[in-house]
């Protein structure tokens, strides 16, 4: 089999108009803006930040969060030009498999699983402790797990992830209006915590505005295992803060803006793509990254950066302690829980979309691509990743695994930019509805960009995420190449010059086959 072999974009969206496979159009620009919001206005805009203020950047953060912004928007420029011209579920597996190539499109898809399915399993697990935290602050002393046989269970994982499961498969857009109202909810905090938290500002706090780089103190191999790979390829001694740290803070805070690639996920259930992706996906952008500016200000501004470094996991909550206003703490408490709330639900969304645009293609067994016939939403597949995703959240140390989410995110990020200029020069015939400005130099900006972000994670990510590529090739070669459909197609091709009857039959019946292994099993 050619490993280069693409997919045509008039098969991509012929498939994805295939009887019992389909998603319904729903979604509006406002569902896509505020899905984009609700899935980056949580975990980043709450602890994120402060933790790179404190260990990376100091009050430059503000710097790091400017950085990844301009470092999505050209990524999503990118998605925006791709998704107009295949608007179909499935997001940067999809694009690359058109441009690219089977085997570098189940890379990416390996890639997305991992950068969603993470970030579930994490966020919901600190979705149950927020939860404790809110019950502490009410009086009552609910623990966030319990013990079970000597495991751990972080019973509010499970909760959350059933929540948002069941709200998925009875269908796309009630999912989307619950989140539109825990989104609308946390934005009001966050105004919250900008308009109080600038009444305690000191002008002194933003001094030095990039402290000067520190060693971490440390040179064991721990030190070099959490330093970052472009320190560990440059030679450079483990460190922190100076002009290298605002960068490996953009690396950090990159995780507060990983919604947008899932809003691109749902092209299949948008209305009128062509324009209300771009719509929806620049509105919730530009909304998120005002947010963040604010706040990181704001947090910086009351409290210093060293006050914060001292603190063993700082957060929001840490900076309004430090002043004395307990209350704003508590409002802040709830916030969190709410905004993380809603980014458990789009994460699960877009993990099930990709997967579910995999197994169409015959890379991951088809039955999983099924879609409810009420509710055109693929029910089956919903459940086997909710489940999962609570069992890793509820069982496991899932959070030391945080910055595999970015890794995954930015390598899709460098391969949807580069495949913008395949895209143009393989099909000038297509005209997308929204075209990256500039010609080749914003996608390649936004691919080196992406790259160097990349490289400012921790040597361990990398060897993490060499682990989970080494394991997605071995299921690849072992399975996905063997089933893949566009094989298949490809194959009955060739046989049908001597009985294409044959060649057709041969196709379906191993697509049969497929599916009646997988129900078996």
């Amino acid at each position: 089999m050619n490993l280069l072999r693409t997919k045509s974009i008039e098969q991509s969206i012929a498939d994805a108009d295939e009887p019992g496979r389909k998603l319904k159009r729903s979604l509006s620009t406002w569902d896509l803006m505020i899905m984009g919001v609700a899935v980056a206005v949580g975990a980043g805009i709450f602890s994120v930040g402060a933790k790179a203020a404190a260990n990376f950047s100091g009050p430059a953060v503000t710097l790091s969060f400017a950085i990844a912004a301009i470092t999505c928007a050209l990524a999503i420029m990118c998605y925006a030009e791709f998704a107009t011209a295949i608007p179909v579920a499935g997001s940067a597996y999809v694009f690359t498999y058109a441009t690219m190539g089977e085997l570098l499109a189940w890379i990416i898809g390996w890639n997305l699983i991992l950068e969603l399915f993470t970030a579930a399993a994490v966020i919901a697990k600190y979705w149950g402790i927020y939860l404790s935290k809110v019950f502490a602050l009410m009086g009552a002393d609910i623990p966030p797990a319990v013990s079970l046989g000597g495991v751990d269970l972080y019973w509010g994982a499970f909760l959350i992830v059933a929540v948002f499961t069941v709200l998925l498969v009875l269908g796309t857009k009630l999912s989307a209006r619950v989140g539109n109202i825990f989104t609308l909810i946390k934005i009001g905090v966050v105004l919250f915590v900008i308009v109080v938290g600038f009444t305690y500002v000191k002008f002194e706090n933003y001094a030095p505005f990039i402290p000067a780089a520190e060693p971490t103190g440390g040179t064991g191999a721990a030190d070099v295992l959490k330093q970052s790979f472009f320190g560990f390829l440059t030679g450079a001694a483990p460190a922190q803060y100076g002009t290298l740290g605002i960068f490996a803070g953009a690396a950090l805070v990159f995780f507060a803006f990983i919604g947008f690639d899932v809003v691109a996920t749902s092209a299949e259930e948008v209305k009128n793509p062509q324009k209300t992706l771009p719509r929806g996906i620049f509105g919730g952008l530009a909304l998120v990254t005002l947010l963040y500016i604010l706040v990181s200000l704001a947090l910086t501004g009351m409290v210093s950066y060293t006050q914060l470094a001292e603190a063993e996991n700082p957060t929001l909550t840490t900076a309004f302690e430090a002043v004395g206003d307990t209350s704003a703490a508590k409002i802040i408490a709830f916030g969190s829980l709410v905004g993380l709330t809603t980014v458990i639900m789009v994460l699960l969304m877009g993990l099930s979309r990709v997967v579910l645009a995999m197994s169409r293609d015959g890379l991951l067994p088809r039955a999983l691509s099924k879609t409810s016939e009420k509710r055109s939403t693929p029910v089956r597949l919903q459940i086997i990743c909710g489940a999962a995703v609570a069992l890793v959240a509820g069982l496991t140390n899932v959070d030391l695994l945080e910055e595999m989410i970015n890794i995954g995110t930015l390598s899709a990020f460098v391969v949807v930019s580069l495949g913008i200029l395949v895209l143009r020069k393989k099909r000038p015939d297509v005209k997308p509805a929204f075209r990256v400005p500039f010609g080749k130099v914003l996608p390649v900006v936004s691919a080196l960009l992406c790259l160097y972000l990349m490289t400012n994670l921790a040597v361990e990510t990398w060897i993490f995420f060499a682990i989970w590529l080494i394991i997605g090739l071995a299921i690849y070669f072992a399975y996905g190449q063997r089933h893949s459909r566009l094989n298949e197609r490809f194959s009955a091709a060739s046989a049908s010059v001597n009985g294409p009857a044959a060649g057709g039959s041969t196709a379906a019946a191993t697509e049969r086959d497929d599916e009646d292994e997988f129900t078996r099993a």
